[in-house]
């Protein structure tokens, strides 16, 4: 005796896999109800005994009323039901947040044939509209980049530069003890280191250079311990070295989701410290940037970055999540699925 195959088997041992519906259209299944209710509102009148007279009495018009309310009743019950997949197909079209891509409208083979072109069409229409926008962010992005890595050049080439001679001649003449004016000099001199700093920190908070030299991991211990030399905020580092190898670009992202975090944090949560986590799970790389603060203020909204975070997230196809509680502090949260690593 032939065993069956394991495809074969299946469907023997399923039959109802085998039973795929036909999808039919809303103007089909509605002629069809109509059909059922009217043929069975004839059918009861030629079955049952009650007759109509001419002149009509009373008690035939409120049976003949109360017929007719109730097929109109039953049409109207049966037609909820067909037309129910479309507006639960409309609802679910109104919550998709395009903040949060990868929503799709559900294809259910049972409903009619223009609600499922109407899903597929939508979710066709989905792919399509964040593509684009990956790939929009992507040339908006990189062009930010490249403007800001010339600023920074410009920044740390030229005037930098011009800072540095100001400063040296002004040491120079200050060393002169001879002169009246070595004080006001030397002054000069420290302003102007001052100003040298500031210089070279704008220069590295737009362009870091520490991560295309040394790494991420490196990069975001620099931007921990700058965070740290400007306020009062202890920042806690949790960097695990063993990461899986990422692209320029994802790296990228990741730097910059956690400069934004720590600069938000540093402006507005009034924390004390703040912990930042780099580490692979089993299937993502997750990013983690939590304070102890007072919480993400009402009137910050969409504002200081918050938009900017969501719109790195969803060029890498990573997910963002920002949980805030009143006293609580924030902790803002970059996962990166693991199928974005560098092969």
């Amino acid at each position: 005796m032939k065993l069956p195959s394991r495809s074969s088997a299946g469907t023997v041992g399923h039959p109802l896999t085998r039973l795929r519906p036909v999808p039919v259209s809303i103007l089909s299944r509605v002629f069809t109800i109509n059909a059922i209710v009217f043929g069975l509102a004839v059918f009861i009148l030629i079955a049952s005994p009650a007759t109509v007279s001419n002149p009509i009495s009373l008690t035939e018009l409120v049976v003949l009323i109360v017929g007719l309310l109730m097929t109109l009743a039953v049409d109207l019950l049966l037609l909820a039901v067909v037309l129910s997949p479309l507006r639960r197909l409309a609802a679910i079209m109104g919550d998709i947040d395009p903040m949060h891509p990868g929503q799709r409208a559900p294809v259910s083979d049972w409903a009619s044939t223009e609600v499922i072109a109407l899903a597929k069409a939508f979710n066709t229409m989905l792919d399509r509209i964040e593509t684009e926008r990956r790939e929009s962010a992507r040339r908006a992005l990189a062009a930010q980049e490249a403007e800001r890595l010339r600023v920074a050049r410009e920044l740390h080439d030229e005037v930098g530069q011009t800072l540095t001679a100001v400063a040296l001649q002004a040491e120079r003449a200050a060393g002169d003890r001879a002169s009246p004016q070595s004080d006001a000099l030397k002054e000069i001199a420290d302003i102007v280191h001052r100003s040298l700093d500031d210089v070279r920190r704008i220069a590295r908070e737009l362009r870091p250079e520490a991560l295309d030299d040394l790494g991420l991991i490196n990069a975001l211990i620099s931007l921990c311990l700058r965070i740290e030399r400007q306020g009062a905020m202890k920042v806690l580092r949790e960097l695990e070295g063993e990461l899986p190898a990422l692209t320029a670009e994802v790296e990228l992202v990741v730097y910059r989701v956690a400069q934004e975090a720590l600069t938000n944090a540093l402006r507005h949560s009034l924390a004390s410290q703040v912990r930042v986590a780099l580490r692979r799970t089993t299937d993502a790389v997750v990013l983690s940037v939590a304070d102890d603060g007072r919480g993400l203020p009402e009137s910050l909204g969409q504002a200081n970055g918050l938009a900017g975070m969501r719109e790195r997230a969803i060029l890498i196809e990573a997910a963002l999540e920002i949980v805030s509680s009143p006293g609580a502090g924030v902790e803002v949260r970059l996962m990166l699925p693991t199928g974005g690593v560098r092969e």
